[in-house]
């Protein structure tokens, strides 16, 4: 996942914040049986209702797109799901053995595919670029990929985007952040760890650090500042149950905190619009000419 707009020059590890999540976390509980027949159901519905079976989603070695491997897996079968890895020549070893853990238990068609080739001719013509400009082309680079092999299928790419990610403006415009469907991205990330162990995800990829693999030694958390549980503890009462920020103060989250997590949603809602049209017309797509997803279908 592509950090961009809110990466730090010098991110403060998580204990920067000093608040615990843990009174907050049973809030975000799940009835994992339901949830999985939900998610499942879905996929299923989502991509038949096209007159397509087959999907595509890029498999990092982490929770995220673990999860929805599974899912899907479950939802349309084995044969009719591509997971991609697409390993930059600094990418982790270790992120590659993962994802080839999760092909061979879910046993998915699978493909590898380096993007190091392309990243690095691009930039051969830009060798100041910053470690954010290259991060953001490595997730740009990858979403390309994912959708020419939808073309070559035919298949709908699958979005490995969880809602803390989402809400936080924590990836990439275009690049992580795109896809047909979403089937965890309206589940926190600690809801993502929860779902993970009921499908069965392998307990060394649910335990190890999120990474993006951007860079060696890159976590998630160091470069937020802050821990996952931290932050969906305040998301659930800002976004789930519309606390403002003085009852988020009195049900205990530090005020600062409050203030950073509210800035952050609302510095990032340009990356969960479409993009915004000038208005000339008297039904203007996306303000009046609104139709759902599988309008004519």
């Amino acid at each position: 996942m592509g950090p961009e707009t809110v990466v730090k020059r010098k991110p403060a590890p998580p204990a920067a914040v000093r608040f615990d999540p843990a009174p907050f976390l049973p809030l975000l509980e799940l009835d994992d049986r339901l949830t999985v027949q939900i998610l499942t159901l879905f996929l299923r519905e989502e991509v038949r209702k096209t007159g397509l079976g087959r999907v595509v989603l890029g498999l990092s070695g982490g929770i995220d797109s673990a999860l929805v491997l599974y899912l899907a897996v479950q939802a349309l079968g084995p044969g009719n799901v591509l997971a991609v890895t697409m390993p930059y020549r600094q990418s982790s070893p270790q992120s590659l053995a993962d994802a080839l853990l999760v092909v061979k238990d879910t046993g998915c068609r699978h493909e590898v595919i380096e993007i190091t080739p392309q990243i690095d001719a691009y930039f051969g013509r830009y060798p100041e670029a910053s470690r954010l400009r290259r991060a953001n082309k490595m997730a740009r680079e990858r979403m390309t990929v994912l959708y020419d092999l939808s073309a070559r299928e035919p298949a709908l790419v699958l979005g490995t985007s969880n809602k803390t990610e989402l809400l936080l403006g924590y990836g990439t415009l275009y690049g992580d952040m795109a896809s047909a469907l979403n089937c965890i991205g309206d589940l926190y990330k600690t809801q993502v760890w929860q779902l993970s162990k009921h499908v069965g995800v392998p307990r060394q990829i649910i335990s190890k650090p999120p990474t993006a693999d951007l860079w060696e030694g890159q976590t998630d958390e160091a470069e937020l500042g802050f821990t996952y549980a931290q932050a969906d503890a305040a998301l659930y009462l800002l976004v789930e149950e519309r606390r403002t920020r003085e009852e988020m103060t009195e049900a205990g989250v530090p005020e600062a905190f409050a203030d950073l997590v509210a800035r952050k949603v609302r510095n990032s809602q340009f990356k969960r619009r479409l993009p915004v049209i000038a208005k000339l017309g008297s039904r203007t797509i996306d303000r009046d000419f609104r139709y759902a997803r599988d309008w004519g279908l």
